[in-house]
């Protein structure tokens, strides 16, 4: 193939045709001689195209068309070879190998995170001990998470700068949470465990880009990654409750009672082994099937829609007010928690090259719904502060709902401009990831600040 002169500086046509192969590559439907297939196809039509005096760029942009969507292909190919589509789906990358390098890290790394949540037991403190509800409920993010953060150091070959970042992470944090005391009654202990795994999932997700949160695109996959983490946790988590349940049934069907050893084992070591394991499985499957959070943000959009429309017309019809107990202010943090998890997800989602639609209008009512909600929140909050004075939760309450209030707006706002033409939607992508370090800084806030002051 004959490059054109004119454009050769402009668009260089091996890093382009590299990138769309190595897209392909991510597709478990596809091997390395479907592949080859696929670029022959590619470099035939550009070849054609460049004879009838089309430029570099324009030949391969038209080719990649002509040859397929990606996703189109891989699902023509799923239906092909669906044996080798489900072979990869088990195996991933290594064939038929069940021994593949990548599995037996994902074991080993699942393995270290179920013997992580036993180790205190052999210092005595078992989970019926005396004060261990208090001492688990620290630290389980601990014996978790970054195990799976060690995965991406090894995926991404972070090396001794990953394995140093991440263990120094998990000490610092490690040490901080358990230096503070040990009062059942302390709602600061309380907000600083429920913060904690923010500021560690943001440690997995720097060490998930590979390339310490430099690039927009690593940030916006890893918000996808963290979406489909979460139906796949839950997912294996269902899974492991059925067969939990049915080994209990088994033995004792034959008399013999194991309910200690599933309470104390298996359910325990399972949970924490389990993280590693679906981090790896959204890893290794992305592309293979279809992704299942951006179809259950399409399904639940609506519905949270009317109810928060609904919600705001009966309290403004009624004149009803929050009331604003700590049990109520937990409950309405979560709602709009999930909310901004909808619409962050649907963003991350979404192919910016895509005209308007009806659902990114509908995400706009959401979005301000949830932000007239947040308002009336915040109100509520600041007369409560006024009339009985600061609290942990109340100022706790009160900047998650400020944090959140700016991050509404600015969805609100891009959106706006979005469907109206007047800026791109590359814009709001932008803004979901650059905002993302704000949750972390507000969930340190907590953490390190909060027992401190209170």
């Amino acid at each position: 193939m004959v490059a054109n002169p004119l454009n050769s500086q402009e668009f260089d046509v091996e890093v382009k045709v590299a990138e769309w192969r190595a897209h392909l590559v991510r597709h478990a439907a596809l091997n390395e001689h479907d592949i080859d297939e696929l670029e022959s196809h590619l470099r035939d039509q550009m070849d054609a195209l460049q004879e009838q005096g089309l430029r570099d760029d324009e030949a391969f942009l038209i080719a990649a068309k002509r040859v397929g969507d990606l996703d189109e292909v891989t699902r023509e190919y799923a239906e092909v070879h669906s044996g080798r589509l489900w072979q990869n789906l088990v195996f991933g990358d290594v064939g038929a190998s069940f021994f593949g390098r990548e599995l037996v890290t994902v074991l080993l790394l699942a393995v270290c995170a179920a013997i992580a949540i036993k180790l205190p037991a052999l210092f005595g403190l078992h989970f019926e001990s005396e004060g261990a509800d208090w001492f688990y409920a620290r630290n389980i993010t601990l014996f978790s998470l970054p195990f799976l953060a060690l995965y991406f150091v090894v995926q991404r070959q972070l090396g001794t700068k990953g394995l140093l970042f991440v263990g120094g992470t998990v000490a610092l944090a490690a040490l901080l949470i358990n230096s503070y005391p040990n009062f059942a009654s302390t709602t600061t202990m309380t907000l600083a465990m429920i913060h904690l795994p923010i500021a560690i999932w943001f440690m997995v997700g720097i060490t998930y880009s590979g390339d310490w949160w430099r690039s927009h695109a690593k940030r916006m996959d890893f918000v996808r990654f963290s979406g489909e983490f979460l139906i796949y946790y839950v997912l294996i988590a269902i899974g492991g409750g059925v067969l939990t349940a049915f080994t209990l049934g088994m033995f004792n069907f034959i008399g013999i009672d194991i309910e200690w050893q599933v309470q104390n084992w298996i359910i325990p070591c399972g949970a924490m082994g389990a993280v590693v394991v679906a981090g790896w499985l959204v890893e290794a499957k992305q592309g293979a099937i279809e992704n299942m959070a951006p179809v259950l943000a399409r399904v639940f959009t609506p519905l949270f829609t009317l109810m928060l429309s609904v919600f705001l017309v009966t309290m403004l019809a009624t004149g009803r007010g929050f009331d604003m107990q700590r049990e109520v202010l937990i409950g309405l943090d979560l709602m709009l928690v999930v909310v901004l998890g909808l619409v962050l997800y649907a963003v991350s989602s979404r192919d910016p090259n895509k005209p308007v639609s009806l659902f990114d209008k509908l995400q706009l009512l959401l979005v301000v719904a949830a932000l007239l909600v947040d308002v009336l929140a915040l109100i509520a909050i600041a007369g409560r502060i006024f009339e009985m004075g600061f609290t942990a939760n109340r100022v706790a309450a009160l900047g998650e709902n400020l944090v959140l209030l700016v991050s509404l707006s600015g969805y609100a706002w891009h959106y706006w401009s979005f469907i109206r033409g007047n800026a791109g939607f590359t814009r709001l992508e932008r803004w979901q990831t650059n905002y993302i370090p704000v949750y972390v800084i507000w969930a340190l806030v907590v953490v390190i600040a909060f027992p401190l002051i209170f």
